[in-house]
Formats: structure tokens, C-alpha cells, sequence
């Protein structure tokens, strides 16, 4: 029964570990940012998105990336289309909430919501992501 508890709390433990050598070194804690990829329809849509996701404060910077040709299948039929990106830079313990949140107020029936961890970057610039989203 011990053997089974540690294993199961061997993630949580893990992860307490790293931050804590990240807070005493002062070095960087790989993944604990993300950025989000969404999809949108169109200007407008990713706009009206993106202002309700910094009104939330589920992030700390939008980027709007201009139309870009997408290709996929929808219904069993290859569709195409344009499509706006948004690039949203946030804290990893916010995916689950900005994607949820996301799925809530995007009109796709199916949005496109992808993450992936930063790994590295400015140390200053996910400093000032730290400081404008706010911890769990």
C-alpha cells in the first residue's frame, strides 16, 4: 500500500521538487508556460476571443496572426477555408481553464485549442507572464 501511495504521488512530488530548485536556484522550471494555439473564422471572431480571454486574465499576451489557408476534414468531406491564429501566452495550470473557457464562447462546433510548453525563453519575459496571470 506505501509502494502503491508513492508511485501514484510521485508526479506531485516530482513537480514540487523542480519548483522548489527552480525558486532556490532561480533557474527555470521547463513547461511551466504554454502557449495556445486557437483557431478562428475570421478577424472579428479572434478579436472578440482574444479580448475575453485577457478580460479573464487566462493570459498575458494574444497574438492575432493574420489569414492563413487551412485544409482538413470536417463531416468525412476535405474542406478548405482561411482561418485566423491566435497565439496565446500563458501559464501551463491555465490550459485547462482557457481551453474550457474557450470551448464556451467560440462558435466552431468542434474549435481548434492545441498547447505546448515553453521549454525556454527570456527569463524576463515569463517573469511578466507570472506577474499578469494570476496563480491558480
Amino acid at each position: 500500500e506505501v509502494l502503491t501511495l508513492l508511485v501514484l504521488m510521485y508526479p506531485l512530488l516530482r513537480g514540487l521538487a523542480l519548483q522548489l530548485h527552480s525558486a532556490a536556484t532561480g533557474s527555470y522550471l521547463p513547461g511551466t508556460h504554454s502557449i495556445a494555439f486557437v483557431s478562428c473564422l475570421n478577424e472579428q471572431i479572434a478579436r472578440d476571443i482574444a479580448r475575453a480571454i485577457m478580460d479573464k486574465k487566462l493570459a498575458a499576451y494574444v497574438n492575432i496572426l493574420p489569414k492563413s489557408s487551412a485544409l482538413y476534414f470536417w463531416k468525412g468531406e476535405l474542406e478548405e477555408s482561411t482561418e485566423i491564429l491566435l497565439l496565446v501566452k500563458t501559464r501551463t495550470s491555465k490550459i485547462g481553464e482557457l481551453s474550457n473557457y474557450v470551448r464556451s464562447i467560440h462558435p466552431f462546433e468542434i474549435p481548434e485549442i492545441i498547447s505546448l510548453p515553453i521549454d525556454q525563453g527570456n527569463p524576463l519575459y515569463l517573469k511578466w507572464i507570472d506577474e499578469n496571470v494570476p496563480r491558480d
